[in-house]
């Protein structure tokens, strides 16, 4: 489920490989926030409810 969040959050806000291959701090800290973003989703709405 995790997965698939980070997969749906990446794709909509165009972090891709290709931004991977031409700038790799600004992939990293993107993914970084939607990783960070996608923990607090699925703690809210699977454990906090």
């Amino acid at each position: 489920m995790f997965f698939r969040l980070v997969k749906q959050l990446a794709e909509k806000e165009g972090v891709t490989e290709q931004l991977k291959a031409d700038n790799q701090m600004l992939w990293v800290a993107r993914m970084n926030n939607i990783r960070n973003r996608a923990t607090e989703i699925l703690n809210s709405e699977l454990i906090y409810t």
